[in-house]
Parts: structure tokens; sequence; C-alpha cells
């Protein structure tokens, strides 16, 4: 039992990030992964998945912004 997947994973949206959830998940219950490493895993995750969050939102603000301007 180590840690996930080798490899640098592009974890951009957050269906990559459920997508990569459910791969550490999978691997948990097949006794390839220790809980403790996917329960730290699965943390940065949820960090990663606010920001992944806030920034789309950011963006779409940014644009009703630069149409509201625009008109």
């Amino acid at each position: 039992m180590g840690y996930p997947m080798a490899g640098r994973k592009r974890l951009k949206t957050l269906c990559d990030i459920r997508r990569y959830l459910a791969g550490l998940i999978n691997r948990v219950e097949a006794g390839e992964l220790d809980p403790n490493v996917m329960s730290k895993l699965t943390y940065t995750s949820n960090v990663l998945a606010g920001i992944v969050r806030d920034s789309d939102l950011e963006q779409r603000i940014k644009q009703l912004e630069e149409q509201v301007k625009n008109k």
C-alpha cells in the first residue's frame, strides 16, 4: 500500500476531481492504497475543488461585467 498512481494528474475541473477520488476509493477498496493516505488526498482534493469552483465563478462574473460594460 503506497501513494496514489505515479505521474501527474490534470485536475482542472470538478469532474476531473470526482474521477480522481473515485479512483482512490477503488484503490482503497482493493487494498492498494492506505486509507490514511486516501484521507489526506480527499482533504486536499476538497480544497482544490473549492478553488476550482471559486475560479469558475470569478471567470463568469468577469464575463458578465464585460457584457454589461459593452452594452
